[in-house]
Parts: structure tokens; C-alpha cells; sequence
């Protein structure tokens, strides 16, 4: 078990390092300079890995992949299945070259040929006949994972060739309750975690004193822990707490910005294999790449990241903690609905966000008319709920 201690010395970077880091690299000069083991599997991966959530732009994938990305991670409900046809185009003739990963949401009562199909038509538009690692998509159910369906529908298209391996991902608030099964009952691979530099003690301390923030996720540590112990693979997601780059520019230094400060956090961890993110612009690709293979965390990094992280306090929902949970009558999913809005407002990606939104049902159309407010004081972090659910019913509805 890893104690708060050893956690502090993980995410702080006890021998802080000097960032290596070159800011002023030009366009086509960086490439990505670390491949990790991913777990079990002995897939060899790049430590920043491509997230397809908010592209379906094939020749953005083939600019990832000339810089040495491996690794393309996608989903059947990312961009209404385009972002998978994307993938597709781009890796063509390239598919033994790379790792592929896209996910469905299987549910507690779907049947494994339920399953075969989703797998299937992601297939189809990936343009290939296997991936390499196939996630039950956004675990924060157990019944889900309890559901004997999924073990032997992911064993089947194993035996068939159409996956090598299976995986869990996740970001909600009974998270470790499900990471925990799947871990003691052997149904994943490779893990995929909302993780970032929000979690780390040294941080948390200082935001606690000043805007009584909590702790969150608190078993985190326990489970990164506990997947190294049986060789799971581990990819941390949402690693950048919002994504609003651009509120940092103005307090980056040469040698170093926010994004690249909060990979190393990542990488200083040595629970953590590699990152997905998500990649919407070459200029962007290049920055990030310029973190690949540097583990050591600066004082200018941590200077950085407190700095976000004192921004983004009162307006960042953090993944996992779901303390607003029970205070809504009507039943309205509140992290749900505030991530949603934070695809629109932070990621400024329209399209994920709506589409998001739309599979929540009702979402958030209670709060437009509710007169008790009673999730107010309900977030730990004190984000205004009430304030972001309906404007997240008025934009995304």
C-alpha cells in the first residue's frame, strides 16, 4: 500500500530534476523519445499516446504518427463513430506498426452478441480485423463488470483474433470499487484512469487552506499500486485537469509550459506506464511531444501547476468524487452533466460535448426549472453547481 508520504514523493518529485524541455523547438523537430512497456500485454507504447475523442482528421493522425506516436486510442461514441473512420484512413498500411484501442459502454444486462456487434462495427470503421486492446468504456458501475456476458464475450473475440487484450476505463465516482473487482477477478489488461496533478498531496494541502478543497479519489494510490503488483497495464487520461491551455501562457517560461510540466507529473509516477490525450492541432502535438522521455519534475512544473490548479478551483469537477451525488431530488447526474460542459467551455469541443450530453437522457432539463437549488454547498471543491447544470441544459440540450 502507498502511504501519503511515499505518494507526496511520487507526484512532488522528492529530487526535483531540471525540466529538459525546449520551447523554442520548431514544428516537424520533436518526436517521441520513450516507449513504455505497457503491463502484461508487452505491448511497447509511446509515453504520449493519441487520444481521439475531439478529432476525425486522418491527416492529423498521420502527423502523430510520423513523430513517433504508436499508440491511437478511440471510441465507437467518440464523433458519432467518425473519429474510429478517422483512425482508420489514417493508419492505412500502417497497422503493424501501431497499437490500436477503441472501447464500448457493455452494460449489466447486455448479451455478449450485443457486445460482438459494437465490437464489430468498430472494426469496420477502424479498417482493420483486431485491436489491440478492447476498454469497457467509462466503468462506474459494478453490476457492469459483474455481468459473466463480458468475460466470455471478451474471451470469444480473443479465441477469434478480433482482440488481443481487454481493459476497464473510468472516471467516475465509484471508481475504485470497480477497479478493485476488476483487478481481483482478472477482466482487465490494461487500465485506463482520470489521473492528474490535482491528486498530488503538495498540491491538494495548498488548495485545502485556501478554497477547502478535498482530497479526492483517495484509493487512487492503493489501486496504481495494487495493478503494478499483477503487471496491469496503466494509462492515465484527463492528465491536463481541464484542458484550458491558454489561461497559462502568460506564466510559462522557455524550457517548459503547463502542458508539458503536467505530463512530467505523470511520468514521475512510477505506477503509470503512459498518457492519452487528446490531440487537435499539430502545433499542439509538437508541444506536447517535447515532454516525451523526461521524467523529472522541475520547481518552475510545480510552480505551474499550483498556479492552474489555483485557477481552475471553484470551476473544475473534479473526476471521481460524485460528493453532489445525493443532493439533487430529481435525480440529475451532476458530475455527468458538468463534464459535458466541461468539453464545451474548456476543451471548447461543441460536438463532444453534445454528444456526450445526449446520452444522459434528461440531463440536466430538471435544473432549468428548479426552485429548491439544494446542491448548493454540495461540491467539496465549490463549484456552482446549480449555475453550470443549467447553463449545461441551455447550451448542450
Amino acid at each position: 500500500m502507498v502511504d501519503r508520504r511515499d505518494f507526496l514523493r511520487i507526484g512532488a518529485g522528492a529530487a526535483l530534476g531540471v525540466a529538459i524541455g525546449d520551447a523554442t523547438a520548431t514544428p516537424g523537430d520533436v518526436s517521441i523519445r520513450r516507449y513504455a512497456r505497457l503491463g502484461r500485454t508487452e505491448l511497447k507504447v509511446s509515453d504520449i499516446s493519441f487520444g481521439a475523442s475531439s478529432s476525425s482528421d486522418p491527416a492529423l493522425v498521420r502527423y502523430a504518427f510520423d513523430r513517433g506516436v504508436n499508440y491511437f486510442d478511440t471510441a465507437e461514441s467518440y464523433r458519432w463513430g467518425m473519429s474510429e473512420e478517422a483512425i482508420g484512413e489514417g493508419l492505412q498500411g500502417k497497422r503493424d506498426k501501431v497499437v490500436l484501442s477503441t472501447k464500448t459502454k457493455a452494460g449489466a444486462s447486455d448479451t455478449r452478441d450485443e457486445m460482438m456487434k459494437s465490437l464489430e462495427g468498430s472494426l469496420r470503421r477502424l479498417g482493420t480485423d483486431h485491436v489491440d486492446v478492447y476498454f469497457n468504456h467509462s466503468m462506474n458501475d459494478i453490476d457492469r463488470l459483474k455481468n459473466d456476458e463480458w468475460r466470455e464475450f471478451t474471451d470469444l473475440a480473443r479465441r477469434q483474433g478480433k482482440i488481443r487484450f481487454r481493459g476497464v476505463s473510468g472516471h467516475g465516482s465509484h471508481l475504485a470499487e470497480c477497479i478493485d473487482y476488476a483487478l481481483d477477478h482478472d477482466l482487465a489488461d490494461v487500465l485506463l484512469l482520470a489521473y492528474n496533478f490535482s491528486q498530488d498531496p503538495s498540491i491538494v494541502d495548498k488548495l485545502r487552506r485556501t478554497f477547502h478543497w478535498s482530497s479526492i479519489q483517495p484509493e487512487l494510490p492503493r489501486l496504481l499500486a495494487k495493478a503494478k503488483s499483477k503487471d496491469v497495464g496503466v494509462l492515465a487520461m484527463k492528465t491536463l485537469m481541464g484542458a484550458r491551455l491558454n489561461d497559462m501562457r502568460r506564466f510559462e517560461k522557455p524550457g517548459g509550459t503547463f502542458s508539458q510540466a503536467a505530463f512530467r507529473w505523470i511520468f514521475s509516477d512510477p505506477h503509470v506506464d503512459a498518457l492519452l490525450v487528446s490531440m487537435t492541432g499539430k502545433p499542439q502535438i509538437d508541444e506536447f511531444l517535447i515532454a516525451s522521455g523526461n521524467q523529472k519534475l522541475s520547481r518552475n512544473d510545480m510552480e505551474l501547476l499550483t498556479r492552474y490548479a489555483t485557477l481552475q478551483a471553484g470551476k473544475y469537477c473534479v473526476p471521481g468524487c460524485n460528493a453532489c451525488e445525493s443532493s439533487c431530488p430529481n435525480g440529475v447526474q451532476i458530475s455527468e452533466v458538468l463534464r459535458t460542459r466541461m468539453y464545451r467551455v474548456d476543451y471548447r469541443d461543441d460536438l463532444l460535448a453534445r454528444t456526450e450530453y445526449g446520452l444522459l437522457g434528461a440531463g440536466a432539463s430538471a435544473c432549468m426549472t428548479c426552485a429548491t437549488q439544494s446542491c448548493l454547498g454540495a461540491c467539496p471543491v465549490s463549484v456552482p453547481i446549480a449555475q453550470f447544470t443549467r447553463e449545461a441544459a441551455f447550451k448542450l440540450a
